[in-house]
């Protein structure tokens, strides 16, 4: 093995070592720094560790998501993951906080009012409990009576559904008849984020969970 290959070999483990210890998506700027190379170079290595991953049938693949560079287990193994996140007693979000993240993420920015006239029930505690978990966040005031919080969806709901951008949510236009009422929208839009959510978890307190 020559020198340059040596030193891409040594490049590449240290940027999947990077990339495992993170919680979070790592931009190619936070990478350059990390490894002390140009970001070109680091789009190249990470673009090349994403074909190595999927060429040798890895249990992870490598996303660019909300930004920057995550691994994520492969969705293959999917139901081997599931069984044991549910065996660790995290439960999946409920169909009230699925309804109302999905309400927000179409609508942004959106209020308490806005959400809870499209549900038709109240969504405080709901609203409170999505904030908890990083899915949603304030974004601004109102202009209107009141100046009202507005909500919208953070970086790390792009994250965990593994978005680029909120451009990469899942049109509504194939899933509503044109004559649906405003609750069958939430409902449908709901059903939607669900299939692409995968396994967020909620572990909100009684008191904030909707029955």
């Amino acid at each position: 093995m020559s020198v340059a290959e040596r030193a891409r070999a040594f490049d590449t483990r240290a940027l999947e070592a990077v990339l495992f210890v993170s919680d979070e998506p790592l931009t190619p700027a936070v990478l350059s720094q990390a490894l002390e190379v140009d970001r070109r170079a680091v789009e190249d290595m990470c673009e090349r560790l994403r074909i190595d991953l999927e060429s040798r049938g890895s249990g992870l693949e490598l996303r660019n998501v909300a930004g920057g560079w995550r691994l994520f287990t492969h969705p293959d193994s999917q139901p081997v993951v599931e069984r044991f996140v549910l065996s660790s007693r995290q439960a999946r979000l409920t169909k009230a906080a699925l309804e109302t993240l999905a309400i927000v993420a179409y609508k942004q920015p959106a209020t308490r009012h806005q959400v809870s006239s499209i549900r038709g029930v109240n969504s405080d505690g709901v609203l409170r409990a999505l904030t908890d978990r990083g899915l949603i966040e304030e974004a601004g005031r109102d202009e209107g009576p009141g100046r009202a919080v507005l909500y919208a969806t953070t970086p790390q709901f792009l994250e965990r559904l593994g978005l680029p951008s909120l451009a990469a949510l899942p049109s509504l236009a194939p899933l509503l008849e044109l004559d649906a009422d405003i609750e069958d929208v939430a409902d449908r839009t709901a059903d939607a984020v669900e299939g692409d959510a995968g396994e967020i978890a909620e572990e909100a307190p009684p008191e904030q969970q909707e029955a």
